[in-house]
């Protein structure tokens, strides 16, 4: 068994103190094999905030998987944006910005997303795809999970455009080798959205059911409507997927809801909403 917890967009520089106090008296409860950071650590690339992130991610339990997002990147500093976008985060946070960790049963690819020409917007290159094809294909792990900032799917029921929502770029050719190396799930966050769901019902071509869970801000005010700060606690188990979203409710982070999955043939199939 293996227990990923995911977090994203942080954004120090508009976090919450009360919150990230919080947040890490929940994971030290319950410590995962792995903590995932799916992007937009900081708010707006400063230094400062760089260095308040990699304080608090050194007070949470490792091993730690982290990307960069689109606010990562400087917006304002036009220089430094294009000249050495990522050049901060690599100094506070990770050298590595598509980085993978491997162990005896769990295989999880990060691949950063952010660019500084669209900045907002996000894709895969073809370069990444083709690094990722390889790394699938060298491991003999059980399960296999892939980290964007930008989203493969928009959120339930969404009525607004792909464009609008900003999903990620190149998610059709991608999908190819996420198909062949049989990943199972894919994390993402970039919208202050916590759902879940099967690739497919985006992507009809897909030919697996690849689970994509998408966390919402974890401790910053930049909510979203009246959805709460919150993250996922992912339970990775011989042939089943749990997913347990946290959030904020008053003073402590609580238990949502939980969503299962067991594994079939063609990838994986829901089998559980509970409403706690």
């Amino acid at each position: 068994m293996k227990t990923i917890v995911h977090l994203s967009d942080l954004h120090f520089g508009a976090e919450l103190t009360q919150l990230a106090a919080a947040l890490r008296e929940d994971i030290l409860a319950r410590p995962p094999s792995l903590v995932v950071i799916s992007g937009d650590l900081t708010q707006r690339a400063r230094g400062s905030q760089f260095l308040a992130a990699q304080a608090y991610l050194k007070t949470l339990p490792g091993p730690q998987l982290a990307i960069p997002g689109n606010h990562d990147i400087p917006l304002y500093d036009v220089l430094r944006r294009f000249a050495a976008p990522l050049a901060r985060y690599r100094r506070y946070i990770a050298t590595d910005v598509d980085p993978t960790f491997v162990d005896d049963e769990l295989f999880v690819a990060g691949i950063n997303t952010a660019r500084s020409l669209t900045w907002k917007s996000g894709r895969i290159s073809e370069r990444q795809i083709a690094t990722l094809k390889t790394r699938l294909e060298r491991t003999r792990a059980r399960f296999k999970v892939v980290v964007t900032h930008h989203p493969f799917i928009p959120p339930p029921l969404d009525s607004s455009s792909d464009a609008r929502i900003d999903l990620v770029g190149r998610a059709t050719q991608a999908l190819s080798i996420l198909d062949a190396g049989r990943v199972d799930v894919l994390l993402a966050g970039h919208l202050h959205h916590g759902y879940s769901g099967d690739v497919r019902t985006h992507y009809p071509a897909a030919k697996r059911a690849i689970v994509c869970a998408q966390a919402g801000t974890a401790i910053s005010h930049r909510v979203r409507g009246i959805e709460p700060n919150g993250y996922n606690r992912i339970v990775l188990d011989a042939d089943t997927i749990q997913i347990e979203v946290r959030t904020w409710k008053e003073s402590a982070f609580v238990t949502l809801r939980t969503v299962g999955y067991r594994r079939i043939d063609d990838g994986w199939q829901a089998v559980a909403r509970e409403s706690l």
